[in-house]
This record gives structure tokens, C-alpha cells and sequence, in this order.
């Protein structure tokens, strides 16, 4: 009974998907309606049977991609949504402040909607901005780091610069991590641990989808994990987007002053920012848990450079400075822990660049660090075009009081 009334209601669902407005091409529609049948009868499996479709007005973007309507009240995220976009959405799960739905029929459509470059937007979990116009997608992600910073950093009258994008929005990727299963190759579907087949990421450059193709064409691939590059580079960490690192690297060297004496490169990797940063310093240290990063500074390192592997915080504590020192930090997406901001703040650096891929971590971070440094600007990257992630570099300088303490 269940099973015959849920593809009666898919049929259904099919013909309101078919006037979908630019929200996908026909083969994407007939993919998107099997997603959503899916979320549905794990729902039902769930016991909540009373699925139901409202209209909504999308008043924003969350950080994450999602559209947020609201229901008498309560915000509802909906996927694949553009601000000012009155649309039909199924709920899929509802919470007491909130609710969670899947998009439907698009009965409004925003002039700022475009359709897709990528066949599998909608099921892989990659992507959340593909429907989306560039230059609307940069003005959404300069928004969400400004409400990051006001509302989770306490900050008011943030100094935001305009956000940098990416000269290629496809085929920028320098590597990717594709998942073999059960003969399935490929990446994770969205909101799923489920593999989904992929024969070619569009967002990915064309030596990294040639090394996909390579692998999908061998005999026999055993299940796990196998990252994909292009190029040669170390197998060490670097950003996926060479346009755009570029860009972060120069913007951090236009940042620091010239005649500094010493650099303390914090998460440094395999050098990105110290080498760039030679000319300015009487000497460099760079710092990184992983041997194999700090093993590539190392290979081609001058006599001013020191690299140490080991604990951001272990390697500062206690190490004194002088006043013309700067201080880098790239940390992973969780931010700086507690001890380590401590241990910033007690090196007390003139000047002080935060790079981050996270910003609501960068505005926790930045709400205490505030207390002994002033925030010059925040840039806001489009390091990762086409997905929800955003690449920010928040410049800061040391107070003058706090100089000499």
C-alpha cells in the first residue's frame, strides 16, 4: 500500500518537477524526483508519514547553500533556491524552530537562476551553487561571511574588502577524492553516505577527469579512497584552486610591511606564504603537525628559514619575539582551539593574518581575539566556485596600548 502510494505521489511530483523554471535540464528533473522519493520513504521509514507541500517566499541564503523560507514563522531550508524565488516545497523534516523541505516547483523565478553545467547537480553532495549566476553567487558568499562576523563574531561595522573571485568558475579543481564501492566509482550523494557513479566532475580540471577516467578504466578497482591530481605537485597540502591561491598568496604578501624581523608561518604546510614572504623577513619559521609538508619547506629552505613539525601551540609557548613580528595562521576547517588563541594573543605579533575556510569558526575566533587586536579587513575568497564553501584572509594588527606588554 505504502509503495503504490508513493510512486501514485512521485507521478505526481514528476509533472509539478516538469515546470520547473531553469531548476533543471529533463534528464537532471527525472534524477532530482528520484532524490526526493528517497528522502521521502526514508522519512516514511521514520514513521513520519504526514508529508506536506507548502509555498514559500525565499528570504535568504544560509552559509551551507540552502534557500530559507518561512512557515508561519518557522524558517524552512529548501535546496537549490534564490533569494525572492516564491516556490512549492515539500517538507522532509521538521524540528521545533525549524524545518527542512525539498524544493518542488520553482513558481517565481529569480532573473538570477541559470541551468546547471553538471549532470549530476542536485544528487552529488559537491555542488550547491550551480543554478545559480556567478556574479550573484559572490555577492551571496561576501554576504554570508559579513553575517558570520556579526552575528557569531559579536562584530559590528566589520571592514569588509569586495570578495576576489575565481577566473575559471569549472574546470578549476587541481585534485579531487572519489570513493570506489561495490564497482560504484564516484562521489557521495547529497545528505547520504551513498555513492553515486561519476564519469566526469565538470568543476574539476581536465588532467584530474583524465586520472578519473584512468581509474574507472582499470579492471578491477579495489573499495576505499583515491585522491586524483593533476599535475605532479607534493603530496602535501595544497589549495584546489591554483587561480585563486595565487591571488590569497599575493594579497597576504601585499599585507605585511616590509623590514620585518621575524615571521612565524602557524599551519604553514610546505611554505605557500613563508617563501613568498622572504624579502620582508629577517627570519622565518614556519610550523605544521605534518612531517611530510614540513619536509617539503625544508628541501629548498635559505639559511634564514626554520621549519618545525610539531604543535602550533607547544611550538609558541614560551618563545619570545620582537615587536616587528608577524604572525600567519591557516588553521583546519575547526578554527584555532582555545590554548592556541592564548598563545597568539601572548605572542602578541604587530601584525596578525588569519586565513580560513570556515567562517563561522574565523568569527568565533575573531571575537576574542579582538580583546588585544584591531581588525583592519576581511577579504573574502571564491576559492571553491559552484560549492558553499567560501575562503576568507582577515588582516589584523596588534593595539598600540597593547604594544611593550
Amino acid at each position: 500500500m505504502i509503495n503504490t502510494a508513493l510512486q501514485r505521489g512521485d507521478s505526481k511530483r514528476l509533472a509539478r518537477t516538469n515546470r520547473f523554471s531553469g531548476f533543471f535540464s529533463a534528464r537532471q528533473t527525472a534524477k532530482a524526483v528520484n532524490s526526493i522519493s528517497l528522502v521521502r520513504r526514508t522519512q516514511l521509514k521514520q514513521g513520519v508519514s504526514d508529508m506536506r507541500i507548502v509555498d514559500l517566499t525565499i528570504e535568504d541564503i544560509a552559509f551551507g547553500g540552502k534557500g530559507i523560507g518561512r512557515e508561519q514563522g518557522k524558517a524552512v531550508f529548501v535546496p537549490y533556491t534564490i533569494e525572492d524565488e516564491i516556490v512549492s516545497a515539500e517538507i522532509v523534516r521538521e524540528k521545533k524552530q525549524f524545518a527542512e523541505a525539498e524544493l518542488v516547483e520553482v513558481k517565481e523565478t529569480s532573473p538570477d537562476r541559470v541551468e546547471p553545467q553538471c549532470p549530476y547537480f542536485g544528487r552529488c553532495g559537491g555542488c550547491a551553487y550551480q543554478h545559480i549566476s556567478y556574479e550573484h553567487k559572490l555577492a551571496i558568499k561576501w554576504r554570508q561571511v559579513r553575517d558570520a562576523l556579526q552575528r557569531i563574531g559579536k562584530l559590528r561595522d566589520v571592514p569588509m574588502r569586495p570578495i576576489i573571485s575565481s577566473p575559471r568558475q569549472y574546470a578549476y579543481r587541481n585534485r579531487i577524492t572519489v570513493h570506489a564501492q561495490d564497482g560504484v566509482i564516484g562521489f557521495f550523494r547529497r545528505n547520504s553516505r551513498r555513492l553515486l557513479d561519476i564519469e566526469l566532475c565538470p568543476i574539476s580540471r581536465e588532467d584530474v577527469n583524465r586520472a578519473l577516467a584512468g581509474l574507472r578504466a582499470r579492471p578491477y578497482v579495489r573499495d576505499g579512497h583515491y585522491t586524483l591530481r593533476g599535475g605532479s605537485e607534493p603530496r602535501v597540502f595544497a589549495q584546489t584552486n591554483d587561480d585563486v591561491a595565487d591571488a590569497l598568496r599575493n594579497l597576504v604578501v601585499d599585507l605585511v610591511p616590509p623590514d620585518q624581523g621575524v615571521l612565524i608561518d602557524a599551519y604553514c604546510g610546505a611554505g605557500f606564504f613563508a617563501k613568498a614572504l622572504l624579502g620582508k623577513f629577517e627570519r622565518v619559521i614556519g610550523i605544521d603537525w605534518d612531517k611530510f609538508a614540513i619536509d617539503a619547506a625544508g628541501e629548498n629552505a635559505t639559511a634564514k628559514e626554520t621549519y618545525i613539525v610539531g604543535d602550533v601551540e607547544e611550538a609558541l609557548r614560551g618563545r619570545a619575539f620582537p615587536s616587528s613580528s608577524t604572525a600567519i595562521v591557516d588553521p583546519p576547517a575547526p578554527g584555532l582551539s582555545a590554548s592556541v588563541r592564548k598563545a597568539i594573543a601572548d605572542l602578541a605579533p604587530a601584525t596578525l593574518i588569519y586565513v580560513s575556510c570556515n567562517p563561522p569558526a574565523l568569527a568565533r575566533d575573531l571575537r576574542e581575539l579582538q580583546e588585544k587586536f584591531v581588525i583592519e579587513s576581511v577579504t573574502p575568497l571564491d576559492m571553491f566556485p559552484q560549492t558553499a564553501e567560501i575562503e576568507v584572509a582577515a588582516h589584523l594588527q596588534l593595539m598600540p596600548s597593547k604594544h611593550g606588554q
